[in-house]
This record gives structure tokens, sequence and C-alpha cells, in this order.
């Protein structure tokens, strides 16, 4: 059987781009925009996005489309040698942690719409603070939720790169962009929003600290989706003719403006309506839906919300499950299916215990943190940092220029930059960040 391939160059970059926006976007970059200054982690966020996490997210797709097969065998395949392909071992891992605590977030988007729906229909009045607190805890509720997740994703990806993967990301990463920029210009409308555009988009750089801008170069690999091999997993379906450069920018500016636009959608409305915008990862959960239900036709736009924020989650799962299950099929591409079933029942499984972290297993704890926060921790702390430190070194020192060079038919100078960025920059600012989780793992 034939490897698939993405059918068009725009339907490789919606995927891509729907891959990089997911809850990195839409959940994290405002309450770490919140809970960090406004508007200079957002500078700083866009300058490390375009410095350092271009680079490297056209560092993957240099190695997917050269490798032309999952990540583990595009490693060995160009550096000849066993020792690189546990950089795509390690991203099956991780890959494999991140979906399974990923798919209960999935799982609460899920629950919201449900209930976004049905006060539309009952209009009837929702304390968020204990609904949100009510439906963590309760252990069947977030695990069918998570089920339920868990199949959408798996159907997807089942569906192949054309016909599952290419297709879904046609359609929703289309309307969120249009739902969005209509939510936006709904929150911008409400007296008083300028304090919110204010807060998001003037740097204060008094808020501006060395951990601001760690968190910000962080932010910047989360909401990408760098380390993790998945730029490599979708660059191996895409034919010579895709201009990878392009691509890359393309998904980067897509990336930005996203995180921009859920900026202007949230703190406008918070600002407006007397809220504070430090309220941390529940800002989305139960901040922005109290906000909605102050507003003219709230329940409309809080479902509208929703709809978006599940588009964007499940463009992300897909692209993690597909690293999981193209390493697993390697060139048996007739059981595509059957991996996708089996790994996502495996990841399923895995991920109830972050599913019961919040109710039955709050108490289980190890270093201060349940099951949930230790997988979001090591991940995020560690494996998207160290995966993006060794794809940088492999591409910047075990890959010849040659092939860099015809994959990127680039300029010699913007060559030079890129390739020096790679090489030198990239690799020490993640060494930075890296050291510095470390030294607070051990405070």
């Amino acid at each position: 059987m034939k490897r698939d391939s993405f059918g068009s160059k725009i339907g490789f970059i919606l995927a891509a781009a729907g891959s990089a926006i997911g809850l990195g976007a839409i959940w994290k970059f405002p309450y770490m925009a919140g809970t960090n200054g406004g508007g200079a982690f957002v500078l700083l966020f866009i300058l490390a996005t375009l410095i350092i996490g271009l680079p490297i997210l056209l560092a993957e797709f240099v190695i997917g489309r050269r490798g032309q097969a999952d990540a583990v065998t595009s490693f060995q395949r160009l550096s000849n040698t066993k020792a690189w392909a546990w950089i795509g071992r390690a991203g099956f891992v991780f890959s494999f942690i991140i979906l399974s605590f990923y798919s209960v977030v999935g799982g609460w988007i899920l629950t919201y719409l449900w209930i976004s729906i049905k006060q539309l229909v009952t209009t009837a009045t929702i304390d968020y603070e204990a609904t949100f607190t009510s439906m963590i805890a309760n252990p069947w509720q977030a695990i069918f939720a998570q089920a339920i997740f868990m199949v959408l994703t798996i159907l997807i990806v089942s569906g192949g790169i054309k016909g599952g993967i290419e297709r879904a990301s046609k359609w929703m990463m289309p309307a969120l962009f249009i739902f969005f920029i209509l939510l936006a210009i709904r929150s911008l409308s409400l007296d008083g929003a300028m304090e919110g555009v204010r807060f998001l988009l003037v740097p204060d750089w008094s808020a501006v600290t060395w951990e601001t801008a760690l968190m910000a170069l962080g932010q910047a690999f989360f909401s990408l989706s760098v380390g993790v091999s998945g730029m490599i997993t979708y660059a191996s379906y895409l034919s010579k003719e895709t201009n990878l450069p392009q691509s890359a920018s393309s998904v980067a500016g897509m990336n930005i403006f996203i995180s921009l636009l859920a900026g202007l959608v949230i703190f406008p409305a918070v600002f407006a309506l007397g809220y504070s915008p430090d309220e941390g990862p529940g800002l989305v959960f139960i901040i922005l839906p109290a906000v909605f239900g102050e507003i003219a036709f709230g329940s409309l736009f809080m479902l509208l919300f929703f709809v978006l924020l599940l588009f964007a989650t499940l463009t992300s799962s897909i692209s993690m499950l597909e690293i999981t299950v193209s390493i697993a099929i390697k060139k048996k591409y007739d059981r595509r299916r059957r991996a996708a079933i089996l790994m996502g029942v495996f990841i399923f499984i895995f991920g109830i215990p972050s599913a019961l972290s919040f109710g039955v297993l709050s108490d289980f704890t190890l270093a201060g943190r349940t099951f949930f926060d230790n997988a979001d921790y090591i991940v995020n702390n560690f494996g998207l940092p160290l995966g993006a430190l060794f794809i940088s070194l492999f591409v910047g020192y075990a890959m010849s220029k040659q092939a860099t060079q015809e994959e990127l038919n680039m300029s010699p100078v913007l060559y030079s930059i890129w390739h020096a960025t790679v090489r030198y920059l990239a690799p020490l600012l993640i060494a930075v960040i890296l050291i510095q989780q470390i030294i607070e793992a051990f405070e």
C-alpha cells in the first residue's frame, strides 16, 4: 500500500497550523499573558516565536521532508546511525504523555460545549466556578468526556492524511479564524474594552523579569508544538514542490495571529466587566463564561467560543496521535486504522489517572503535584525544550549543509542566518531554559 500524503500545500499549512494552534494559543497564552504583565510578555513571545521558534519549526520540516518517513526512521536514515533515532522515540513518548492529559482538557471542553447548548436553550443562570470544580472532580463524567474526545481524535486519524487530517483541517481552521474574528469584534464593542486592549498590546517594561523572558520562550515552543517531532511527521508527507520557508512562516504567523485574537476576545471583555486578568488557568473555564453571561447574546457567543476551542484542541490532538501511529505502523500503511485505535485506547487508559487527578486521586501527589500536573510539568518544562535542543543539534551538526540547503532553497544570506541560529543561538537559549528549570525543580 502506497504511503499517504497531503493533497495540497494549503492542506499541509492548515494541518500544521492546526497542530500548533491548540490549547497553547487559546487556553495557555491568555492566562500566561495575564499573569506575566500583558503587553511586555506578548512582545517577548512574538520575538521568541520569530527568532527561535520559527527556525526550529523549519528544522523539523527539513528533517521530515528529507526523511520521508516516521520520526524514528527519518533520524536514523539521515544520520546513518541508530543513536539519533532516540530523538524520534522520545517524541513518541512525549506525544503519548501530552495527549493523555490533553484529552482530559478536551473532555472538559466537550462538557462545556454541552453546558453552552443547554444554557442557550434554557437561559439558566450558572455558577461557573462551582460547575468547573464539580465537573473535574466527578470521576465518571471526566472519564466519559475524555473517552468521547479520544474517539473523535481516533476517527479523524483513522481516515489517513488526505482523507482524515487534511480534510478536517481544511474546514476546522477557516471556521476557527472566521468565528474568532467575530468574537473579537463583539468583545471590542463593549464599553471599557480599550483598557483590555492596552493591557494586551502596550508593554509595561516594569513588569518584565528574567523569568518573564523564559516564560515567553517556553510559550513559543509550546504553542508551535516543536520538540516532539510532530512537524517532522507532517512534513514527511510533503512533496518536494512545497516551499518549506514559506510554509513555516505561514504556520508561525497564523499561530501569533490566533494567539493575539484569543487575547482580543478575552481581555477586553474581562476588563470591561471588572474582572482580573491574572486568574490563571481558570480564565477560560471560569472567568470567561461568567463574562459571556453578562453581555447581550452571551450564551450564543459562549457556544461559539467552545466550538472554536474544540476545533483547536482536536487539530492539535490529531497531530499527537499521528506521531505515535506513524511510528507504530512503520511502512505497513494498511494498518493505520488498527494502529490508530490501539494507540488511542492505550493513551486513553494512560490518561485516566490525569482525569481523576482533581477528584478521587487528588491526594495522590508526587513532589507536591498530581498525576495531571506532573505529566504537564515533565513535558512542558523538560520534554519540549530537550526535544527542541536535540533537533537543533541534529540539523546543525549531524545533517550536511548540502542536504539542508537543498530542502530549504533559500538565499545564501537567509540560509546562513537560519543555520547559525539552529546551530548556536537556539541551543544556547534552550540550555538556559533547561538549567533554569532544573534549578527550580531542586529549590
